[in-house]
């Protein structure tokens, strides 16, 4: 919350961990190597993390994708959208685990289908470089954005198929 006139900033302490962490892609500023995520005892600590959140890497992926949905239907872009910036609340006696999007520094507010796409392409180069071998992880959080994002879903996909193109085009380029 912010109320500028009145010069306040209202802030919120979320008790659980990043997604990042959770997905075994380690401390913030942890690098992970490629075929590193397949390793058996960090594999069986993730799970341990999700168990302990009541869910499994198949619903937060479901919740990604359907949180970030819900702020694209608000015509909100996150400018900054990675696995770090995403927390899983602690569930309580009485409320289940849930995704908080978090750090909006970078966010604006946008109408165009292009900023909804290259929000999406950052969090797919995200995903690609903090969990290696994860492809079928971002697929999944797609498919729950799909399914929220109802009609607005196909020129959305139609696009960040074109922003991958130019990705790759200038990662060849140089």
């Amino acid at each position: 919350m912010v109320d500028a006139a009145q010069g306040v900033l209202g802030i919120e302490w979320i008790d659980g961990k990043s997604i990042r962490f959770l997905l075994g892609g380690g401390e913030e500023d942890a690098v992970i190597e490629e075929g590193d995520y397949e390793d058996e005892a960090e594999q069986e600590e993730e799970e341990d993390s999700l168990a302990e959140y009541k869910v499994s890497r198949d619903e937060v992926m479901r919740m990604i994708g359907t949180e970030i949905a819900k702020m694209h239907l608000a015509d909100i872009i996150h400018g900054d959208l990675t696995t770090s910036n995403m927390m899983l609340r602690r569930p309580t006696a009485s409320t289940p685990s849930h995704l908080v999007l978090i750090d909006f520094g970078l966010a604006y507010t946008s109408t165009l289908v292009e900023d909804k796409a290259v929000d999406l392409y950052v969090l797919e180069r995200a995903f690609a470089s903090t969990h290696p071998d994860s492809e079928p992880l971002f697929a999944s959080v797609l498919l729950a954005y799909g399914k929220k994002m109802g009609k607005e879903w196909a020129p959305v996909s139609k696009r960040l198929d074109e922003v991958r193109l130019r990705g790759r085009k200038r990662s060849m380029v140089g």
